[in-house]
């Protein structure tokens, strides 16, 4: 488990969805400072979403981002539950089909927990969060 911080941050959306998409912007960011290669954003198909699409190492790696301000009430991580990981794997899946990697190269699920106010957001990148069995 990694834990990364950022000390001032420059978010300012309009509404949720703004909000949502620039945390992911900063946590691809941080992913990149980690020697992550960003493969794709906001990668959506019918099943569903994955919020980023790495490459760490030889695996490759679908990432959900997730923010609470606080960890009342479980937290980012625990917002990822088994619906949504459904989701995610659904849409793996697809993706996987789609570019013909299926059993060809290994695979990840992460999730990376954003937590904090604006001015101190906290980054936990929690490496094989689920898996698709």
């Amino acid at each position: 488990m990694d834990l990364f911080k950022t000390k001032t941050n420059r978010l300012k959306a309009s509404n949720k969805r703004e909000f949502g998409e620039s945390l992911e912007k900063l946590a691809a960011q941080q992913l990149v400072q980690q020697g992550v290669k960003i493969v794709a954003e906001n990668y959506l198909c019918k099943m569903g979403e994955i919020d980023i699409i790495a490459r760490d190492n030889q695996d490759l790696v679908f990432i959900e981002v997730r923010y609470r301000k606080s960890d009342a009430y479980g937290g980012s991580l625990a917002s990822v539950d088994k619906k949504k990981q459904q989701r995610v794997i659904l849409a793996a899946s697809h993706y996987l089909q789609k570019h013909k990697l299926t059993n060809k190269i290994a695979c990840r699920f992460d999730v990376i927990a954003i937590t904090g106010s604006l001015n101190q957001l906290r980054y936990n990148w929690i490496k094989g969060a689920f898996s698709s069995f």
